[in-house]
């Protein structure tokens, strides 16, 4: 079982993703991880440089090349989304579950949005990227795991796990979930 984990920055995916797979026993991959080592350097430094297009392509070769093999958790950078060949893939090799929260909450979170590396942020700022990004995220989801006012990471790790034995009825328990 791959589980890849999608939704804005600011919503914990990684923070998340660390403890779904250490509740699991799987690996984890933080995709932005995985850029930063591809650019050499800090995302922000890339996307000022190079530009969003870019910024993207290199986000989705990053996903492209992943080796995905079972019992990964996946935490993808906020723009995933933007690449259907990426999403294609990820779709066909995990269950995606959306990190989901309202816009007050996400934007408490994000502190200097101008250093984080946020594709689209300069152009349309938080909100309009948010409202942009609200239905890639839905279209790709397997399931929407509302986070809005869950303080608890455990509370979160424990729904997503719950949430997948229901969509995956008892297959999962070969995945020891």
């Amino acid at each position: 079982m791959i589980i890849t984990l999608i939704g804005m920055a600011g919503v914990g995916k990684s923070t998340i993703g660390k403890l779904l797979a250490s509740h699991l026993g799987y690996k984890f991959i933080d995709v932005d991880d995985l850029i930063e080592q591809r650019i050499g350097g800090p995302l922000q430094d890339y996307l000022d440089e190079k530009g969003d297009s870019a910024f993207i392509k290199v986000e989705e070769d990053a996903i492209l090349d992943l080796d995905l093999e079972d019992k990964i958790v996946i935490s993808t950078g906020g723009s995933a989304i933007y690449s259907e060949t990426a999403m294609k893939i990820l779709s066909e090799k995990s269950l995606i579950i959306l990190l989901d929260d309202t816009f007050p909450n996400i934007r408490k979170r994000i502190s200097y949005p101008w250093k984080r590396g946020i594709v689209g942020f300069r152009e349309k700022g938080i909100k309009e990227l948010y409202l942009e990004r609200w239905q890639l995220y839905r279209k790709y989801a397997d399931i929407v795991v509302d986070i809005n006012g869950m303080a608890n990471k455990k509370k979160v790790v424990d729904d997503i796990v719950e949430k997948s034995k229901e969509l995956c009825n008892s297959t999962f328990d070969t995945f020891n979930l």
